[in-house]
């Protein structure tokens, strides 16, 4: 589109020039003012140029080149400058001669030509002409070599860029061609990168094949780029050149002038100007300043403009003074760079002589009328602050929260102080603000009150949706009203099969409150049944419904049913087996685990993701309600929705087996193990009770340093029962049977002779059968065969320095031919402790026999019964052998039970026992 201004109001008639031949151009006119342009003429007037001769063909190109033939292509003049009556065609070798061309005429819709009976390997000039009525016109010429060894071209060279030949607009690139694969080129293609971040575009195609220059124009000033070129031949397009150097064009003035935001009165003698600088890119170069020009308008005559210049680029505002009062004024503003000015803003019109009131309105009150109006009053701004004769005032009104989306301006040229705001949205809270203007503008707004229509019917529910579909049921989801008008109360659901079910059209009506989960589950519909859904909110009263309909069961694609589940319970818990089914038409995404009671229940959801990869699903009988008995059945999901549901499995009831910890047995077994550990808690601390005491009836005897005791001392029994002996608790190595000392073997004394005691004849076998240890009691005599060394190193080694000690074990009580022939004393008579013997064994020649003192100052004892404590063997139920005095020279005597003894052998006192 162009434009052709034409100064002053007194000229109707212009001549259009520089036109194109045979161009079918529309006309129209327009006035403007100062203030800005009219409405064009209507209709626009249609009229074409004259025709003219045509300008050359365009697009010539060989693709098919033989050693004797050529195929040569092309289009329509892009000047065509009138109707194409037809096209000839000449061509003749590439030499000086002109006279051997030939010439073809073909008509105007041809748009290629072959030539044959060329020589091989020769070069050949076309040229193509076109014709209109006015004659032929311009030709245009290619050259091609009859040849079959064509390829693509070479790129040209990288372009070079002359610095004088950098423009504002404009580039000039040169290059230099590359080889032209035996195919002369037919064009140049250039491209062109805008800097920083931009991509190639198309800037020309069409770039004469005899040129190495090109202007790149249509640029953006003060800009950075950089260009490349390719080569096109009859085979087709070269690689693109490499990339120029970049260059940034020269500034221009710039192409627009900022925007006035307002001219508003300041003073009765000054006026203040705001504006928004033009866009960045606009600016052609670096921003240097504005320039305000201002001049009083007199309609009669045209005054000059003053002009003022603000130096400041980031300058929004100014204010012009010493203007003169009661006079119209025209403003206008532009912006300039290094190289110039831009154009001028249309003009702004301000009224010196007032100024804007500079308060608001008062006393602003709102009330509210019906659910869609509110009625407003308010009172002038104060006199002192009108500046001039009110004209009228503005009322801004906008939803709470949403001015930017909803704020609207309700103007009132007359001085009135109220109005009623209309067509408002019902239980919405609206803040309102009221201003004043005169003919200097406006002032300052109110501060903004707040107020809310009243309640209305509320808006339709904004969806209604469907979910979970089965045979038997579907979750019905809706949304809130986008217009409530109120407090939403409740919603009210409706629904009813489309036809009746056996015989029977039931409708269901259900009330849900506001302040609920706007969704339901709806369980009891029947399978393959079409239904009708009908929705609608309450406010104080309903407003209109949404409607929507659904058909139970599952739909096409949908997954088959799995198999019959097969139901296992593990104490709490319940563990669900079912095979797969038919997936349908899509991978089946999950499982839906369905319960009901038994008695005839509805089936409902129970486990609502079951992973795909599973067929089987354990849970805990605390979901369920105990003691009721369930059906189960599985569905199977896919992206077509829920499948045919399995076959019910057998009923189970979900009643919690009791844990083992709370059963009678249990606890009784808890009782009776807590019964035993007391048992043997007392039993134990009894036996060291009576060990300590024991240990102190023998703590004199611990200093003596010979084998028996002294005369004085005596041993007292234990409440008339047997007399205690403490041994040794010390434990002997495997080499304790017999230990030689210095060579010669000691032995343990023989067991007393009975023929000095008096016994009673009560058995000891049932007081003590319960003490008898189970293992063996046989004492066995085995020597060891060690050397003296060896036996020096012996734990039964002892020390003549320091007290004797021995050890015997519970042996002879452990035999029952021994505590069967035990008797106790009677009573009163009190049992010696201890005693020691200077006899040889029975049977043993040239030892003299000699009988134990039977009195209780008399007694003796082994010296190893002075440690006092007791040694109970684990194993071996041997008795010990020890010294029994210091004297070495002495033969050792040893203990043996009473089946190894000699017919002349003492039986053992019956008050002589390792047990304690």
């Amino acid at each position: 589109m162009q434009f052709r201004t034409i100064e002053g109001n007194t000229t109707h008639a212009v001549q259009l020039t520089e036109l194109g031949k045979y161009v079918l151009y529309e006309i129209q006119v327009l006035a403007f003012t100062r203030i800005g342009d009219g409405m064009p003429s209507f209709p626009p007037i249609l009229e074409r140029t004259l025709d003219d001769v045509p300008g050359p063909p365009v697009g010539i190109l060989f693709p098919e080149v033989r050693t004797t033939s050529v195929r040569l292509v092309w289009q329509p003049p892009a000047e065509p400058n009138g109707i194409i009556l037809a096209y000839q065609i000449t061509y003749r070798l590439n030499t000086s001669n002109t006279n051997t061309a030939t010439v073809d005429v073909l008509n105007p819709s041809a748009r290629q030509y072959t030539a044959t009976g060329l020589k091989p390997e020769c070069s050949y000039v076309f040229r193509i002409t076109a014709q209109t009525r006015k004659g032929w016109g311009e030709a245009a010429e290619a050259l091609v070599v009859t040849t079959e060894k064509r390829a693509h071209p070479q790129p040209p060279s990288k372009p070079t860029i002359q610095q004088q030949n950098v423009q504002a607009r404009s580039v000039l690139l040169s290059w230099e061609p590359g080889s032209d694969g035996l195919s002369p080129v037919r064009y140049y293609t250039t491209q062109t990168l805008e800097l920083p971040g931009g991509n190639w575009s198309l800037h020309s195609a069409s770039v004469s094949h005899e040129s190495t220059t090109y202007l790149v124009d249509r640029l953006k000033p003060f800009t950075s780029y950089k260009f490349r070129v390719k080569a096109t031949n009859d085979i087709g397009d070269s690689e693109y050149s490499e990339e120029s150097d970049s260059v940034t064009t020269l500034q221009a003035a710039p192409d627009e002038a900022p925007e006035i935001l307002s001219v508003t009165p300041h003073t009765t003698t000054s006026v203040m100007i705001r504006w928004q600088p033009p866009a960045e890119e606009k600016i052609n170069g670096i921003l240097l300043g504005y320039r305000i020009r201002y001049r009083e308008l007199v309609y009669d005559s045209y005054r000059s403009f003053t002009l003022r210049s603000v130096s400041n680029p980031n300058a929004k505002w100014s204010e012009l003074t010493h203007l003169n009062k009661h006079r119209r004024y025209e403003i206008r503003m532009s912006v300039y760079n290094a190289v110039g000015e831009g154009p001028t803003s249309p003009p702004q019109e301000v009224f010196v002589g007032e100024a804007v009131p500079t308060a608001p309105a008062q006393n602003v009150q709102v009330q509210s009328s019906t659910a869609t109006q509110l009625d407003l009053t308010w009172e002038p701004p104060p006199p002192e602050a009108q500046n001039g004769d009110m004209q009228g005032y503005k009322i801004y009104y906008w939803e709470f929260q949403r001015q930017n989306e909803t704020e609207k301006l309700k103007t009132l040229f007359l001085p009135e102080t109220n109005v009623k705001l209309k067509n408002l949205t019902g239980y919405t809270t609206y803040l309102i603000s009221v201003s004043a203007f005169n003919a200097a503008g406006d002032g300052p707004r109110s501060t903004p009150i707040r107020s809310r229509t009243q309640q209305a019917a509320p808006s339709t529910p904004s969806y209604i949706r469907f979910s979970e579909l089965t045979t038997t049921s579907v979750n019905v989801s809706w949304g809130a009203p986008k217009y409530p008008n109120g407090i939403i109360e409740g919603y009210r659901l409706v629904y009813e099969p489309c036809t009746p079910v056996d015989g029977v059209s039931k409708i269901v009506t259900v009330d849900v409150k506001g302040n609920s989960p706007r969704w339901m589950k709806i369980k009891d519909l029947s399978d393959g049944v079409t239904y009708t859904y009908r929705i609608k909110a309450k406010t104080f009263t309903y407003g209109p419904e949404i409607e929507a309909n659904i058909t139970t069961g599952p739909g096409e694609g949908a997954p088959g049913p799995p198999g019959e589940p097969v139901i296992y319970r593990y104490g709490s818990a319940i563990t669900i087996h079912w095979s797969s089914g038919d997936s349908g038409k899509a991978p089946i995404s999950r499982y839906v685990i369905e319960a009901r009671p038994s008695d005839e229940g509805l089936w409902d959801i129970l486990i609502k993701d079951v992973p795909k990869e599973v067929t089987s699903y354990t849970f805990s009988m605390d979901i369920l309600k105990q003691g009721v008995s369930y059906d189960f059945r599985v569905i199977a999901v896919n992206d077509y929705g829920y499948g045919t549901p399995s076959s019910p499995s057998p009923s189970i009831s979900a009643q919690n087996a009791a844990p083992f910890y709370e059963e009678w047995w249990f606890l009784v077994v808890i009782a009776l193990v807590g019964l035993i550990f007391i048992l043997l808690l007392v039993f134990v601390l009894i036996i060291r009770g009576q060990s300590k005491k024991y240990t102190k009836k023998t703590e004199s005897g611990n200093n003596m340093k010979t084998g028996t005791l002294a005369h004085e001392e005596i041993m007292s029994l234990d409440n008339g029962r047997f007399p205690a002996l403490e041994l040794n608790n010390r434990r002997l190595s495997v080499k304790n049977s017999f230990c030689r000392k210095n060579g010669i073997y000691n032995r343990s004394p023989p067991r007393p002779s009975p023929g000095s005691l008096h016994y009673s004849d009560e058995d000891v076998s049932t007081k003590y059968n319960d003490l008898i240890p189970a293992e063996s009691s046989s004492l066995t005599e085995k020597p060891s065969e060690i050397s003296d060394s060896q036996g020096s190193d012996s734990e039964c080694e002892v020390d003549q320095n320091r007290p004797k000690t021995h050890s015997f074990v519970n042996h002879y009580i452990s035999d029952p031919t021994y505590y069967n022939s035990w008797r106790r004393q009677q009573k009163g008579i009190s049992r010696i402790q201890a005693y020691s013997y200077t006899e040889s064994e029975s049977g043993d020649p040239g030892h003299s026999h000699q009988p134990a003192t039977n009195s209780t100052n008399n007694i003796h004892v082994p010296q190893a019964t002075q440690q006092g404590s007791l040694f109970r063997a684990k194993r071996s139920l041997t008795p010990t052998p020890q010294h029994t005095s210091n004297n070495t020279s002495q033969p050792g005597i040893l203990y043996r039970p009473a089946s190894s003894l000699a017919p002349g052998s003492r039986t053992p006192l019956a008050g002589f026992s390792s047990f304690v």
